[in-house]
């Protein structure tokens, strides 16, 4: 074995066990393996099942989601839970569940990656199989155009790779075109789909294959759907797992897969329901059985906090949380918002817009669609936030009721307007970043 191998492994297991003494991230420990050895990816000796999972949205869930189906179901499993998905956070996480002498101890090695890094990661290991969830307009500032994106995506695909690709988006879809075994999953056609795009941009008016006019026969949201280039024939691919059906009656919830697999869930928003789907093909795809696979996923809650519910004061509420400078999974939480019958009111949180570099960028509030949640029965709508202002700006013109707007500087005082004022169920809908200037004021509660 080569010193500089040995060398960077001792390393790498030293400072991550000082670094989780101390409760820093994980990328310092691989930053200073890649240093000694900067091909050590390709050192490392791999199981033979291996998957990976990138994407705009979702890869978190997905692969928390796939980890418990496996784990559930006897296998050993080393992935990123802490979702460092740089080559500097995969090298410690290979690193960390390896022997000195190289070898991955796990029965399957998950990670997610980073779209604009997954190129990098894979010039030293391809996955068996490589999970692509969606592609839309995210962090802008870093990431460009999602068409860019796709074609960054593009350079870590490789001929022995099986890809598991969402049908319903075209920018994934294409992926497949015109490659064997490749594995497709999609939605059927649910009764809250649309006729029309009802998003304020269209990222799927165009054929990625021909850039030809392409025509949908229904919508799941933006640009997800049935769709079909009126040029060159590319279309929805039919799928091999499919979210059949969702249901929520008396205060239980539950999804259909391929229209037998019934699992209970304890939220329905479609977003959450292609991260179940997304986790169960790759799952099944992987060897589990697919009523295994379901059974393991019933009920099952994500650790990764996307989701919680609240106390705050007197006032139930739910914790929705959305990437900033992604206007697709903001909508996404607004229809949930929309859509729920019951009294209720919304907080909107920017107050950090990135974790990971600074920008005071906020064009992206002007992608969102408030202008659905404005015109929807919300009793109070509380903006808080240093960029409160540019949230207020952005509601006025949304055509937000003056006197149902409130905004607030900091996010104690939106609170403390909250627990005083109002006797409604309390959404509030931030990103990761500000997720904790909530949560450490109210009482969080089990998900029901």
């Amino acid at each position: 074995m080569k010193i500089r191998v040995f060398t960077a492994i001792l390393v790498c297991k030293i400072i991550r066990g000082l670094a989780k003494l101390a409760g820093r991230g994980s990328s310092l420990p691989g930053k200073y393996a890649l240093k000694i050895c900067p091909d050590i990816l390709s050192q490392l000796k791999l199981p033979e099942l291996s998957l990976a999972v990138t994407g705009s949205n979702g890869k978190t869930s997905t692969v928390e989601m796939i980890a418990h189906i496996l784990r559930s179901n006897g296998l050993k499993v080393a992935y990123n839970k802490e979702g460092s998905n740089q080559i500097e956070g995969v090298v410690t996480f290979l690193i960390s569940d390896s022997t000195m002498g190289g070898k991955v101890k796990s029965d399957v090695v998950l990670l997610e990656a980073d779209e604009r890094y997954s190129r990098h990661i894979f010039k030293y290991f391809h996955p068996k199989y490589f999970v692509i969830n969606n592609l839309y307009r995210d962090q802008m500032t870093r990431n460009g155009h999602p068409e860019f994106i796709k074609s960054v995506i593009g350079q870590a695909v490789y001929d022995d790779m099986t890809l598991i690709l969402n049908a319903d988006d075209p920018l994934v879809a294409s992926f497949g075109k015109g490659r064997e075994g490749t594995i497709y999953f999609g939605a059927d056609n649910l009764p809250s789909d649309t006729k029309t795009h009802e998003g304020i941009y269209d990222d799927g008016k165009y054929c990625p294959v021909c850039k030809s006019p392409m025509e949908y026969e229904y919508y799941h949201y933006n640009h997800i759907g049935k769709f079909k280039c009126t040029s060159c024939g590319f279309e929805r691919h039919a799928a091999d797992h499919s979210l059949t059906s969702t249901q929520e009656k008396d205060g239980k919830a539950s999804i259909t897969i391929d229209g037998k697999y019934e699992i209970p869930v304890f939220f329905t928003g479609i977003y959450h329901c292609y991260n179940i789907l997304a986790a169960f093909t790759a799952a099944v795809t992987s060897g589990i059985a697919p009523e295994k696979a379901a059974e393991s996923l019933g009920g099952y809650i994500l650790k990764s906090g996307r989701i919680s519910d609240f106390t705050l004061g007197k006032l139930d509420g739910r914790l929705l949380l959305s990437k900033h400078e992604n206007s697709v999974s903001y909508d996404r939480s607004i229809d949930v918002v929309a859509n729920d019958k019951r009294k209720k009111s919304v907080m909107i949180i920017v107050d950090a817009i990135s974790r990971k570099y600074y920008t005071s960028d906020s064009s992206w509030l002007w992608d969102i669609n408030f202008e659905k949640l404005c015109g929807s029965d919300v009793e109070k709508i509380i903006l808080a936030g240093q960029y409160c202002d540019d949230l207020a700006v952005r509601f006025e013109l949304a055509g937000a009721d003056p006197d149902k707007t409130v905004y607030f500087t900091t996010v104690q005082e939106a609170a403390d307007y909250c627990a005083h004022n109002l006797d409604s169920f309390l959404y509030v809908i931030t990103c990761f970043s500000d997720k904790e200037k909530i949560l450490s004021i109210v009482t969080r509660r089990e998900l029901s």
